[in-house]
């Protein structure tokens, strides 16, 4: 199976930097999940699982698009510090959303960075992250990975 992205592209050396950053923020969402799946609560058990191994695909793939870009893949930290305490299913669900919010951010960033199959890629997975972060949250926020652009109050 080859990579997410296209090797060769002339903006590689920009590409490879945003790969490796969504690939990053793949490793902190695979890692996030699991705390999550620890604390979601039997109703959201099978879905967490589920995520969780989409989360792992994902990864796998941007690993294969760095090599494909001639990088070598980012490495998963030991850990990962939580953006909060976390210790009950409703905690649980909103660290669920703020680690797809984030992973929508980087997705944001190699929309910017890449184009063709690259910006293609990187804008349906913006969409998976944000729309998993609306299903979490309950609710969707304006431009969902672009922070620079939301209001003041957080309010989108």
């Amino acid at each position: 199976m080859t990579g997410l992205w296209p090797a060769g592209d002339p903006g590689a050396d920009v590409a490879l930097l945003a790969v490796q950053a969504a690939l990053a923020a793949e490793h902190a969402t695979v890692y996030g999940y699991g705390v999550v799946g620890a604390w979601a609560g039997d109703d959201a058990r099978d879905e967490v699982r589920r995520l969780l191994e989409a989360h792992r695909d994902q990864r796998d793939g941007l690993r294969r698009s760095v090599r494909e870009l001639g990088g070598s893949p980012v490495a998963a930290s030991a850990g990962y510090a939580l953006p909060f305490p976390v210790g009950d299913a409703i905690s649980a669900t909103a660290l669920a959303a703020v680690l797809e919010d984030r992973l929508a951010g980087a997705y944001a960033d190699l929309v910017r960075a890449g184009d063709g199959e690259v910006r293609l890629t990187a804008a349906r997975e913006l969409r998976r992250a944000a729309l998993r972060a609306a299903r979490w949250r309950g609710s969707a926020v304006a431009l969902p990975g672009l922070a620079e652009f939301a209001a003041p109050d957080g309010g989108g």
